[in-house]
């Protein structure tokens, strides 16, 4: 175990263990001295921090939430606060803070996907061609036309046969478990899941005023996709009033257009997820290959696992690159990708399901934290809806364990928020002491408010600290109250 976990197993041994289910009163572990050598605060900074957990805790009981609550120091594993560290609540996305903390431990930072088309080339000729991926959450229309121009270079100039998809590397349920709670939502932020899944499985609508009077200027990308109907206006003036209806038409989509736009607006984008994405990168291929002079003579189909023989690909970036979108971003669809590949990476040549995928992360979780992970249910990899449940406890047991591991530390907190400076805290502890001492993961439901994450501190390894806050509506008051609290960590 740990030496951090082994310092706070002495500790609790030595001042008695805190049952498991604990009251609703804040516990702040007393100190005395100037600065207590044990927790490396002083005792204004210790008397700060017991006020702001009271303040917290009190504030949520008078809204009828649900508080964990914990703080621990990483260089000695001392039990800085906790409040109900052990109920297990739902995390929002503090959720991706295991998901990235599993990833980069069971795949490696340098781990990459890989995105190939497979085939048997007859001198210029191929008999089929078949797009296959292992599940890049960062495939975009580039790296198609990369794919595309590699296969010209090596003298393909036409296609006999189909165009295949094979998306077998992961199973066919396509919406993460608890994302069937908004089924009507075409938001970009649940886009489906695929093994070879094309601008995160998403379509965008591109408008350009022209004169007024005449249509705008629309088209779409990726291209070949979408059947469009209707038309948007170009006005004189005027804010943008623009409307896009999708509905599945057969393995594509057809889109509905209306509104109007003033003829000195700037360029338009309007981002919707795909509704099947097993056809969706396969339509935008055939669309690159006839663009650099390939003659197809097939249709676009799902399948082609048999095929072996990989004529080109290309690979994403490094594991750890991709998984800033997680800790600074906040991105669901990558969440979710990089979390079915730990299940397809563990049992190649099976689809990978999210069933499998959860499975992994809990018995790495199991394995990590012991006991700290009782409570925990684990669904989904992004902690979008009521799916996954955490503690605070077992929240600061993977903080701290990211932190120690040589194999991951350096690479998980570069991918974590920084407050004041990027991500989903750039507006959170501007022009306060904690500022750049934050690295930290927010996570936001209808009621739900999380941070969990470091205070880091010169010459010792930081403080990691987790607030989660359920049934609040308030997010507003939720976060000033947990800022206030990480704030009394920071080093004053």
């Amino acid at each position: 175990m740990a030496l951090a976990v082994l310092a706070l197993a002495s500790w609790m041994l030595t001042h008695g263990a805190a049952p498991l289910a604990q009251s609703a009163a804040p516990q702040v572990p007393p100190g005395s001295g100037a600065r207590d050598a044990a927790s490396g605060l002083g005792a204004a900074q210790r008397a700060a921090l017991t006020t702001r957990v009271d303040e917290l805790a009190r504030w949520v009981k008078e809204q009828q939430g649900q508080l964990s609550l914990h703080v621990v120091d990483l260089e000695t594993g001392r039990e800085l606060a906790a409040v109900e560290a052990s109920r297990a609540l739902n995390p929002a996305s503090n959720m991706k803070i295991v998901t990235a903390a599993a990833a980069l431990d069971l795949l490696g930072p340098d781990y990459s996907f890989r995105t190939g088309i497979y085939g048997e080339l007859r001198g210029s000729r191929a008999r089929s061609l078949t797009l296959r991926g292992d599940g890049d959450p960062s495939l975009t229309m580039g790296d198609l036309w990369r794919l595309g121009a590699a296969l010209v270079a090596r003298g393909v100039s036409s296609v006999e046969g189909d165009l295949w998809v094979d998306q077998s590397r992961f199973d066919a349920q396509f919406v993460p478990p608890a994302f069937e709670q908004q089924p009507n939502e075409w938001a970009y932020f649940r886009a489906p899941v695929s093994a070879v899944a094309l601008e995160a499985n998403t379509v965008t609508m591109n408008v350009l005023p022209t004169r007024a009077g005449e249509a705008a200027r629309v088209w779409f990308d990726p291209p070949g996709f979408i059947e469009a109907s209707g038309s948007i206006r170009t006005e004189s003036s005027g804010e943008p009033k623009l409307t896009l209806a999708l509905t599945p038409s057969g393995d594509r989509l057809r889109a509905r257009l209306s509104g109007t736009l003033g003829e000195r607006a700037a360029r338009q984008r309007v981002v919707r997820r795909v509704d099947d994405p097993r056809l969706f990168p396969g339509y935008a291929l055939a669309h690159v290959l006839r663009t650099l002079g390939v003659e197809l003579q097939g249709e676009v189909k799902a399948g082609g696992r048999e095929v072996k023989q990989e004529l080109v690909h290309v690979s994403s970036r490094p594991l750890a690159e991709l998984t800033t979108r997680l800790g600074k971003q906040s991105d669901n669809f990558y969440a979710e990708m990089i979390f079915k590949a730990l299940a397809a990476e563990e049992q190649p040549g099976v689809p990978s399901s999210f069933e499998a995928a959860a499975a992994r992360v809990t018995s790495w979780l199991t394995q990590k934290l012991g006991q700290a992970s009782e409570g925990s249910v684990i669904l989904n990899g992004s902690g979008l809806f009521d799916a996954n449940r955490l503690s605070a406890r077992a929240l600061t047991g993977v903080l701290g364990y990211a932190e120690e591991s040589p194999r991951l530390s350096a690479e998980f907190m570069t991918q974590l928020a920084v407050g004041g400076v990027d991500g989903t805290l750039r507006s959170r502890f501007t022009q306060t002491r904690a500022a750049r001492s934050v690295r930290a993961k927010t996570g936001t439901l209808a009621k739900v408010a999380s941070l969990s994450g470091y205070v880091m501190r010169p010459g010792r390894r930081p403080i990691a600290f987790s607030v989660l806050i359920s049934d609040v509506s308030d997010h507003a008051g939720a976060r000033q109250r947990t800022d206030r609290v990480v704030m009394a960590l920071a080093a004053p």
